[in-house]
């Protein structure tokens, strides 16, 4: 088990003050057999009503009514969780899709269909040959060696870059570019999977860097949100590939939101009454650390006191 600290606080600031429309806020981690969450604050400036809701995706999403114009719009918001990461990395892939290319079983095909579908355009086929040549590489066209691959091939073949505004590169720019964010990688590894019939959905939250707690680390992506994809694979379920660190089965991944788009999952969004030169600057700043957990109170049989 290991104990974690998240801090992510997002700070809007603006020429003057401005009055805010409702936000919308993606920020609180997905608890299952694997996370329970322990804790949690949210705190905005200025003051806001603040209720809670579940979307289509099963997601919580605090709607956010700020009560006052200000010329700085602060959501802080503070958890602390238990993971419990899986001690084995391999994947119980039922036998039929353990070689690619399998269908899905009628069972589960509508529930995962919107997900299996391309949602960008490819007209030259670029996305698609890039993958046809990593499946390829994979030989007996083993599902889980082709997907180890193509991770870690997005991690090497194209240069990560911390991008600041909002959006999402498309999957045939990010390849011309030969570079990205996270959500880019992420974007771009769910259409290259997607187009050889595989289920697919982005996935936003936060990355665990042991570097953050002294611990030699090369791991990209931290100090921010971070952005990966899920994979469904018959027996195995949902599994967490990151194409920004190379990496498979999430064990140092904190998953807020799940969506078949990137733009369903996005941390903070909302509007605000002004012109557009009003907005100066967004700056977010995120911390996540690991904690020491305490060990259990030995109580000495006695009588009571």
């Amino acid at each position: 088990m290991q104990r974690l600290t998240v801090e992510h606080k997002t700070i809007y600031r603006y020429k003057r003050p401005v009055k805010f429309g409702e936000h919308r806020l993606m920020l609180r981690p997905r608890e299952s057999h694997d996370l329970r969450l322990l804790s949690s604050r949210l705190l905005i400036q200025p003051d806001a009503n603040v209720r809670w809701m579940h979307d289509v995706f099963s997601n919580s999403v605090a709607i956010a009514d700020i009560l006052q114009p200000s010329d700085e719009l602060c959501i802080e918001n503070t958890f602390i969780l238990d993971r419990y990461p899986s001690e084995d990395p391999t994947f119980c892939i039922d036998p039929y899709a353990q070689k690619l290319p399998f269908s899905y079983s009628a069972r589960e095909v509508p529930d995962l269909g919107r997900n299996i579908e391309r949602h960008h355009p490819d007209p030259d086929r670029h996305v698609i040959e890039w993958t046809r040549e990593r499946l390829s590489l994979a030989g007996d066209m083993d599902t889980e060696d082709f997907l180890i691959g193509i991770t870690r091939d997005i991690r090497n073949a194209f240069r990560y870059e911390v991008r600041q505004e909002p959006g999402v590169q498309t999957p045939v720019e990010t390849l011309e570019r030969g570079a990205g964010s996270c959500r880019d990688y992420a974007l771009f590894m769910m259409e290259a999977v997607r187009s050889v019939g595989l289920a697919a959905r982005f996935v936003s939250g936060y990355l665990y860097d042991s570097a953050l707690d002294g611990v030699e680390s090369n791991i990209a992506g931290a100090g921010s949100t971070h952005a990966w994809v899920q994979v469904y694979l018959p027996g195995a379920g949902w599994v967490e590939f990151d194409p920004t660190n190379g990496s498979h089965g999430g064990n140092n991944l904190i998953p807020v939101a799940v969506a078949r788009d990137p733009s369903q999952a996005m941390p903070v969004s909302g509007t605000y009454d002004g012109d557009p030169n009003d907005f100066l600057e967004m700056e977010v700043v995120v911390e996540v650390h690991s904690m020491d957990i305490p060990a259990p109170m030995l109580v000495k049989p006695g009588n009571p006191g």
